[in-house]
């Protein structure tokens, strides 16, 4: 007798062409592995696996699926004995002490059909089961959870009550009730109280801990120019520790376009979220993020846009930036007063204007975080308006600055050695070789097989950028 690996009978090794006959019906001899030749209950099952048909054999015959009751197999031995003349392994022959086992020969079956009121007709189609109704139950209910979540996210998607709460009103820093908000401070304080009116904010997303991202419209009166802004304030902004201090503000400007949305505003950058965690580990400050429009529309198809500027004929998207938003955080928290609590951060073209804004009034702005920046204004409604785009350019503008000697100011730039554009690191190793001096202190971060998105920018702000700047920012401050 013969084994594999998991214990089955292998049938012995037989020589090609030596093999036993075959019984009747094309069946193999012997039977399957792990299936009983008889079935104890019920109606009688084919040793072979196979479905015997239904009616009666032909005269003579064996019964179907029956190896013989009793008789030798041609070519083999007795009943429980398989084709070779050998025990099947765990076989016990039917005695009369186990009649359980036993099945009457096809004439004695014949005479007892009118007994089939005590069991099932041994060749006839079993009926398909029916379903339980506990199973139909459990079915139906899952169904509707199902439906029940999609039409919850379809719903959270559109912005329908009460599945998000995306659209209800933000108040930053005032508890419920609160109509005059905190004593005045000292005369000598260092943080600013909001000055108001207060802008109408909007919930856009609503981060882990709590905190809000929000969105306003806002009509500038310098530029004249109507956008959106969205923002947000750490957890840090609402806690009791610091209801009378002011905190440092960021004003974060995407790549591209920047328009009809800011991207820094979505959560899946995670740009709020990393704010949080640098600041609890030391790296950051607790910045209010302040995501404006860039520019005053898509730059698409004809890639026309606006550097972050004043460019004749056009939206004063500088004034917007540089003015009419930081106008708008002064009136509705409490911030720093001095410019050593204002900074800029961007990519792309993002990271132009931030490096821009810095260098042209650094008496508002202390710092910038300038990702993949491009280093001199290039946007093609300049044609015509050589002084203006002179005035707009970060490298005469740091001249400017070290001959005047100040104020200082403050650069990180972080650029991927895999750039789209193979000129933007050589550009911005040139500027930070050329200009770093005097007033002007600059990092370089070169991010290895980084490249120019978003995603590879905002991890690395960690690794040493908003550190940064952070050593020579204030805030939260009172």
């Amino acid at each position: 007798m013969s084994h594999d690996s998991d214990g089955q009978y292998q049938p012995p090794y037989r020589p090609e062409g030596q093999y036993p006959q075959q019984p009747p019906y094309g069946q193999q001899q012997g039977r399957q592995q792990g299936q009983p030749q008889y079935a104890p209950q019920g109606r009688p099952q084919s040793p072979y696996g196979q479905q015997p048909p239904q009616g009666r054999p032909a005269q003579g015959q064996q019964p179907y699926g029956r190896p013989g009751y009793g008789q030798p197999q041609q070519g083999g031995g007795p009943y429980g004995q398989n084709g070779y003349g050998q025990q099947d392994p765990g076989y016990e022959a039917p005695t009369m002490q186990q009649p359980r086992y036993e099945q009457p020969p096809y004439q004695q079956q014949h005479h007892q059909e009118q007994q089939y009121d005590r069991y099932e007709p041994p060749y006839e189609e079993e009926p398909p089961r029916r379903k339980s109704k506990a199973k139909k139950w459990i079915i139906a209910g899952v169904s509707v959870l199902a439906l029940a979540g999609i039409a919850a996210g379809a719903m959270s998607y559109f912005e329908i009550p009460p599945f998000t709460d995306k659209g209800e009103a933000v108040s930053f820093g005032k508890p419920a009730g609160d109509k005059g908000g905190a004593a005045k401070p000292a005369a000598n304080s260092k943080m600013s109280m909001p000055t108001n009116p207060t802008a109408v904010f909007k919930n856009a997303s609503t981060l882990s801990d709590g905190t809000h991202v929000a969105v306003t419209e806002l009509d500038g009166k310098k530029s004249g120019f109507k956008g959106k802004v969205w923002v947000w304030a750490p957890k840090e902004y609402n806690d009791p520790k610091f209801a009378k201090s002011g905190f440092p503000v960021m004003i974060a400007l995407p790549g591209g376009a920047g328009y009809p949305v800011n991207y820094w505003m979505g959560t899946d950058l995670k740009l709020q979220s990393s704010i949080s965690q640098w600041y609890s580990e030391g790296k950051s400050k607790p910045f209010i993020l302040a995501m404006p429009v860039l520019n005053p529309q898509p730059d698409e198809p004809k890639a026309i846009y606006w550097d972050g500027s004043d460019i004749p004929g056009q939206p004063k998207m500088g004034t917007w930036l540089t003015d009419d938003v930081p106008d708008l955080m002064r009136e509705n928290f409490r911030t720093v007063k001095s410019r050593d609590g204002w900074a800029f951060m961007g990519s792309s073209t993002g990271g132009f204007s931030s490096l821009k804004a810095v260098l042209k009034y650094p008496e508002k702005f202390k710092a910038a975080i300038c990702s993949g920046p491009d280093i001199v204004p290039d946007s093609p409604l300049w044609v015509g308006h050589d002084k203006e785009k002179a005035e707009n350019n970060p490298e005469l503008l740091a001249k400017q600055l070290i001959d005047k000697k100040g104020p200082d100011v403050y650069l990180a730039f972080q650029v991927g050695d895999n750039e789209s554009n193979k000129k933007t690191l050589p550009d911005v190793q040139k500027f930070v070789a050329t200009y770093t001096k005097g007033p002007i202190h600059t990092s370089l971060r070169v991010i290895p097989g980084g490249q120019h998105n978003a995603k590879t920018y905002v991890p690395n702000m960690g690794l040493g950028p908003i550190e940064f700047i952070s050593k020579v920012m204030e805030g939260p401050v009172e």
